[in-house]
């Protein structure tokens, strides 16, 4: 039986994982078939391609050596029919159920006694549209491995092979530089420690909501040429508008206050594109909330990333994953869930991005039209947001929890407006 072992960012991912803060991402891909939809035959489509798919036919087993390991084996008994369900949505009492339907998809952990993903076929959509929902663990993969897995169940596709990894050749000056570079993070995620902002800090509860969010591709094209910047730059400093007009109708006053952004970073190298596994570390962005000029939003998050890539993905607080990953397995089942609680001290939300090709892509001919990612919510806080873009598109998934937020809908209003105001100013 091939046996592949976690890596230790793999293992903390796994350690995370609560019924209250399961650490799975979730996506949702629409799609505008020009025929009648056949749930039957979709299902037994997406079936046989995951049964290609070497990563999704393996589960987790506690591994022997060393103390808190965990190892990859191949399921037995593995059936990717067991892992792929049908729903038709009702427009009896909701006008738009998906997003209602899949916050609580979502929110239901997967079973860490079988391969840790899940498909959904949803059919019911207006004009006879269908959705896939794709749920896959962390510990599985980071985000640009998920968009790997998923591509490889559309047409056309085939999904990368699993490669083993290969740990880099130990010299006295590589351990030294790490060893130094390892201090340095740690050093740097001390001192970046502070207490949480309240109106994002959340209750430990299962229950989830979702928004989903468009925004222009051609409008941020013209921000970005009036003002500079990278299209992420500008995204961000959409959200930051958002999150201020969405504090401000809560009755939190944001005027001088930012923030903390989570920007997971991926580090994968051109010899490690395989689709497992975490390849990951970070950036820590304040997003300037407490700005109203949108222009001076947009101005301030430029500065703030331009120094974050300057720096480079491997120092600074928010390279805390690599730092996760140097750390032995049994440090992380002993310690992980502290380590959990303390997340908001570093950061108030995740903001990550998904790669999507430009592409057009398609199941069973159906084109893909919208495709909202979902990162998971670290314990204790209120909101995650996930960016895809895709085509003409910006694709923006909003996660939270349930019982801290009531209003998901103000703030994905508030996405549309803030984009609005900063396209007027440009």
């Amino acid at each position: 039986m091939t046996r592949t072992p976690l890596s230790s960012l793999d293992v903390a991912f796994l350690c995370l994982s609560r019924e209250t803060s399961p650490m799975q991402m979730g996506a949702v891909l629409i799609f505008a078939p020009e025929r009648p939809v056949d749930p039957a035959r979709l299902t037994a489509l997406l079936a046989s391609r995951a049964e290609k798919i070497p990563q999704l036919r393996r589960k987790i087993r506690a591994g022997l050596f060393p103390p808190g390991s965990a190892e990859w084996v191949r399921d037995p008994d593995f059936a990717a029919l067991k892992h792929i369900h049908e729903h038709r949505l009702s427009t009896l009492y909701d006008p738009d159920p998906l997003p209602e339907f899949a916050a609580r998809w979502i929110a239901e952990p997967l079973d860490p006694r079988r391969p840790l993903w899940e498909l959904t076929v949803v059919t019911g959509l207006p004009d006879g549209g269908f959705a896939v929902l794709l749920k896959l663990h962390h510990a599985l993969t980071d985000g640009a491995g998920a968009y790997a897995v998923a591509v490889g169940l559309l047409d056309g596709i085939a999904a990368r092979p699993l490669a083993p990894a290969v740990p880099r050749p130990r010299t006295p000056l590589s351990t030294m530089r790490d060893t130094l570079e390892t201090a340095g993070i740690a050093s740097s995620v001390v001192r970046a420690a502070r207490p949480p902002w309240t109106p994002l800090s959340a209750p430990a509860t299962a229950g989830r909501s979702l928004g989903f969010s468009r925004l222009c591709a051609a409008d941020l094209r013209q921000i970005r040429r009036a003002h500079g910047g990278t299209t992420n730059d500008v995204v961000l400093a959409v959200l930051s508008g958002a999150l201020r007009d969405w504090l401000v109708n809560r009755g939190v006053r944001p005027d001088g206050r930012s923030l903390r952004a989570l920007i997971p970073v991926s580090v994968r190298g051109r010899a490690a594109e395989q689709v497992g596994g975490n390849k990951l570390s970070g950036y820590l962005c304040d997003l300037p909330v407490g700005v109203d000029d949108p222009v001076r939003r947009l101005a301030v998050v430029k500065a703030a990333m331009a120094r974050n890539k300057a720096a480079g993905p491997a120092r600074g607080a928010g390279a805390f994953p690599l730092l996760a990953d140097r750390m032995p397995t049994v440090l992380h089942r002993l310690g992980t869930r502290t380590a959990g609680l303390a997340a908001p001290l570093l950061f108030d939300l995740v903001v990550t991005t998904v790669p999507v090709p430009p592409a057009r892509l398609e199941l069973d001919g159906a084109p893909l039209t919208q495709v909202y990612p979902f990162v998971p919510l670290a314990p204790r806080q209120a909101v995650g947001i996930a960016i895809a873009p895709y085509r003409d598109s910006v694709h923006i998934g909003l996660q939270a929890n349930a019982e801290a937020v009531g209003d998901l809908g103000s703030l994905r209003d508030a996405v549309a407006k803030s984009a609005a105001e900063l396209l007027l100013a440009s």
